[in-house]
């Protein structure tokens, strides 16, 4: 996490340069090379500029899960406006499509979620991110009128996105662009749980 949060817009344009330097050191070289001299000189900046937000690897972990983490939550946000604005025949389809396209063409997403170097905060944070992501599933089938709000259709949502993260990772563990068989069939168990 940032050691402290930047007000300025220069502050929050220098974080901005130091996490694009950071993706681009975890693209190119994995999680185990962001340490703070790495990012610096990818940046660069001094590490003493650097240690103002990111002290230490975990820090660099932290953020720049939070920052794929916020967009996948405003992706699921847009869709919840798509979904009831165009009224969707296959609300599955077009999410398993649209959140795979983000394992697709973010190379530092995959790089950070397939490494061992996520940190305890991380992973905390990424529970509460399935939960909110849960909930945009929830949202997207009661305004497409495929649910009725009741206490079980948030475990339901729950369990969903549990076993369609779990799907998609593994889709895209085994083939950079997604194995389709295995899309295919995250496609076709989620229809089956979720929709009526």
């Amino acid at each position: 996490m940032l050691r402290r949060t930047p007000q300025q817009a220069r502050s929050k344009a220098r974080v901005a340069l130091l996490l694009d330097a950071a993706e681009r050191v975890l693209v190119r070289d994995g999680v185990a090379a962001l340490t703070t001299s790495r990012v610096a000189a990818e940046a660069g900046v001094s590490v003493g500029s650097l240690y103002q937000y990111l002290p230490d690897r975990g820090a660099i972990v932290d953020a720049l899960a939070a920052t794929y983490l916020t967009r996948l939550e405003g992706l699921m946000d847009a869709y919840v406006q798509a979904a009831a604005a165009e009224r969707w025949s296959d609300p599955v389809g077009v999410l398993i499509d649209g959140f795979a396209e983000i394992y697709r063409s973010g190379d530092g997403f995959r790089a950070l979620w397939f490494a061992s170097g996520l940190t305890e905060q991380t992973r905390a944070a990424d529970r509460a991110h399935k939960r909110r992501m849960a909930d945009g599933v929830r949202r997207i089938l009661l305004v497409l009128d495929l649910a009725r709000e009741n206490p079980a259709l948030t475990a339901t949502c729950e369990a969903a996105v549990l076993a369609a993260d779990a799907v998609v990772q593994e889709a895209f563990r085994r083939d950079p662009n997604g194995d389709p068989d295995l899309l295919a069939e995250a496609k076709r168990m989620l229809r089956a749980y979720v929709t009526p």
